[in-house]
């Protein structure tokens, strides 16, 4: 199976302004394995039972904790390295009173081994035939994409909206709310379930 990507816009500083935008590829996971998932794969490759193979993880898991809550970096071989992250609580200054309490963990910092990278070897890639995010759409296009499909349907559901104009989930429901609230859509149906129909004259083809 290859991974999935798709090309997103670099941001642009005020100095790239007008410059052609340049992009970079973003993955999109192939879905998730589950620790059970995996606790079964490895007791395939190895003489550990089932059993085992969840005690080691598991106290694989509070050995690291403690490490890492000391602030030691972890090295597995052929995984990597794992490191303790922090981050200040709020803007701190050299006159900030009692700045080293204004500290917590952010996260922990993973660095893979060689090994680790020679085992996934040479990747198959493949781009989205779905992107999955939103389609840079103006108001006005948006409008243009409503008037023709309401030329062959009754309403529009927050799916077929965020389909017909290439968005993702949350830009389509932002959108819809927008136009609710231009009054060029109402919810005929009901609030938890909505089915959006045109209102005053919108989406009218001319003859």
């Amino acid at each position: 199976m290859a991974i999935l990507f798709d090309w997103y816009e670099n941001p642009k500083t005020p100095e790239q302004q007008g410059e052609e935008n340049m992009l970079h590829p973003r993955l999109r996971l192939n879905g998730k394995v589950t620790t059970s998932q995996l606790r079964a794969r490895i007791q395939k490759r190895c003489t550990l039972t089932e059993t085992d193979v969840i005690a080691v993880l598991d106290a694989l898991s509070h050995a690291m904790g403690e490490e890492l809550a000391d602030g030691r970096q972890v090295h597995l071989d052929g995984i990597g390295f794992f490191r303790p992250n922090l981050v200040s609580t709020e803007p701190v200054t050299e006159k900030t009173k009692h700045k080293n309490t204004k500290v917590k963990l952010k996260g922990i910092v993973f660095r893979p081994d060689q090994a680790l990278v020679d085992e996934v070897g040479r990747v198959k890639v493949q781009r989205t035939r779905f992107p999955f995010h939103s389609s840079k759409l103006t108001d006005e296009e948006i409008d243009a994409l409503l008037t023709e499909y309401f030329a062959t349907h009754d309403f529009v559901q927050r799916k077929s909206f965020q389909l017909l104009c290439g968005m993702t989930q949350t830009t389509a429901a932002r959108h819809l709310r927008r136009l609710c609230e231009e009054g060029k859509l109402k919810n005929a149906g009901l609030p938890k379930q909505p089915v959006y129909k045109p209102v005053n004259g919108y989406y009218v083809v001319n003859e």
